[in-house]
């Protein structure tokens, strides 16, 4: 099977639009205060940008209203600073109108993707060709590279090429959008995939099971699997009463797609102290985007076996805390909460030496076991032991953690399509992850449902709209048309845990993967309701007539 694609520009669509306060003193030093996924980020850009020493710029990052990638680039930020100091040192604030946020910041890549795919008569796959080329924006740096690796990253393929292009165009410079470049790759082959099973006379979760990579598997673009749960997730989405319930009704199709990401560790540092009421002062330098402000807090109360209440998070800017690399990558829970499990042991091994000295016993004739010290019968609960301490207990602790765990998706979806409006129905949604372990369940359900919702959007009906000028013409929440309430069904989820041994806790970034399958997913759906391939996105009314009327 040979099939070209083709996929529009899109926004993050974020609600929040950019905001930067600036105060350039009579010192010299810059103060930042922005809605921004990494300070430190901001910190070297501004640094690089403006020409002064980065110990000169301090950023604190406020509470942010959705990022989804957009917001590690810089904007507003040294364009303010240098206001502050024209207008005699004074604070400036900037904040970006809706519409200069679609015209002005970075949307993810149009692209076209050209994939060629063949297996054997009983369901083997055999080999690939795939071609991607992504549009850059004005200066080079779309997301080429990490869709590459995602185009055929679920499968074992023996013989493979894959070329990606990086292209130049008019229009703003691309940034990130949750799982960069993967939406794009995934429409494609999973398109190409979904047409092979039926070529085949195979169910599509039985020859994606077929083909399925594995732990020990060599990945398409290079790198060798360590523990992964893509066989699992194929299989609770095969067990799941969604895909085994019957779909009756003219024009309504069920749709199935996988989906591939990284996930990232990157550098984050973490500090806490002991109060003397038991409770711990927690420091962090990642910026709460998801939840993870108490997944991390989790994390460091099971390491110290005391209860989750006790742990008081604070996110705080560069001058407060070590090195934190951004909030992105599906990087934040496993990564900062490696930092501070390291924070908890640090903080153990210290009130363990405590407790020794309370009782004048050598610190290895000391236990301690969830949150209580003992020695001999004798013991001392954590919180008693806080409130008897001579002396500050504090631990900081910086980590650069590889074995990250890649994580993979597989979403089914029922639509129904009004075949003259072209208007597409969405019935029911199941995404099902492997997540590693969910340190916090709820908020690990809700990272599958909004990506769901968002790639529903970039499926369905979101696009820029140009003139022949240049112009954009769509640069309003009224006119992009992101989904609603209204659009989509409750989208049930499917927590399948394969601990990631790479992780204290087993922790899997989830945050990119749950984008990645939900256009392959409803372009397969469309198809088993209008017999009708869809390879342009978004599948818009007007898109759906046209193929019909084409077919």
């Amino acid at each position: 099977v040979e099939r070209e694609f083709h996929t529009a520009t899109v926004h993050q669509g974020y609600i929040e639009p950019h905001s930067a306060t600036a105060l350039w003193n009579m010192d010299d030093q810059i103060q930042i205060w922005c809605s921004t996924q990494g300070a430190f980020s901001v910190q070297e850009q501004v640094s690089e940008l403006l020409d002064v020493p980065i110990s000169r710029v301090t950023v604190t990052p406020t509470e942010i209203g959705g990022g989804f990638g957009g917001k590690i680039t810089v904007y507003l930020e040294p364009v303010a600073a240098l206001l502050s100091r024209k207008a005699g040192h004074r604070p400036v604030k900037m904040t970006m109108s809706r519409a200069e946020v679609l015209a002005g910041t970075g949307p993810t890549s149009g692209s076209y993707i050209r994939v060629k795919m063949g297996a054997t008569r009983d369901g083997k796959l055999t080999a690939a060709q795939t071609e991607l080329i992504y549009e850059a924006g004005a200066f080079p740096g779309s997301p080429i590279s990490a869709a590459c690796g995602v185009i055929l990253a679920p499968y074992r393929l023996d013989h493979v090429q894959i070329d990606g292009y990086d292209v130049l165009v008019n229009r703003p410079k691309a940034a990130a959008y949750r799982a960069p470049g993967g939406t794009n790759a995934a429409f494609a082959s999973e398109s190409v995939v979904d047409e092979l099973a039926e070529k085949l006379g195979m169910d599509p979760i039985e020859f994606r099971l077929r083909n399925a990579v594995q732990e020990g598997d060599r990945r398409a673009d290079g790198p060798t699997y360590g523990r992964i749960g893509f066989v699992e997730t194929l299989e609770a989405a095969r067990n799941h009463p969604h895909y085994t319930a019957p779909l009756e009704g003219k024009n309504r199709g069920r749709g199935v797609a996988a989906g591939f990401w990284f996930n990232w560790g990157g550098k984050s540092s973490a500090t806490a102290s002991v109060n003397s009421d038991g409770t711990i002062n927690l420091v962090e330098g990642s910026t709460d985007i998801g939840g993870s402000r108490a997944s991390i807090a989790m994390q460091l109360a099971e390491t110290l076996g005391i209860p989750y209440e006790d742990i008081l998070p604070q996110v705080v800017g560069t001058a407060g805390v070590g090195y934190n690399d951004v909030t992105g990558g599906s990087r934040t829970t496993f990564g900062t909460g490696w930092a501070v499990y390291e924070v908890g042991r640090k903080i153990l091994a210290e009130m363990r030496k405590q407790a020794a000295e309370l009782w004048d016993v050598p610190e290895d004739a000391v236990t301690v076991e969830n949150g209580v010290f003992s020695h001999n019968g004798t013991s001392i609960s954590f919180k008693e032991l806080a409130g008897k301490l001579d002396v500050p207990v504090t631990a900081t602790a910086a980590v650069h953690p590889e074995h990250y765990g890649p994580g993979f998706g597989v979403h089914i979806v029922d639509v129904e399509v009004d075949v003259e409006t072209g208007k597409v129905t969405i019935l029911r949604y199941t995404a099902a992850q492997d997540v590693g372990k969910a340190v916090h369940p709820s908020y690990v359900e809700g990272q599958l449902q909004g990506g769901a919702a968002q790639g529903a959007g970039w499926a369905l009906n979101e696009e820029y709209v140009y003139d022949d000028q240049g112009r954009l013409l769509n640069a309003s929440l009224l006119d992009y048309r992101m989904p609603t309430a209204l659009d989509l069904p409750m989208i049930d989820t499917v927590l399948v845990e394969v601990a990631n041994p790479g992780h204290p806790f087993g922790v899997r970034g989830v945050g990119e993967v749950p984008i990645v399958p939900p256009a392959a997913a409803l372009a397969n759906a469309i198809y088993r309701a209008t017999g009708v391939r869809m390879a342009e996105l978004p599948m818009s009314p007007q898109r759906v007539v046209e193929s019909l009327l084409h077919s």
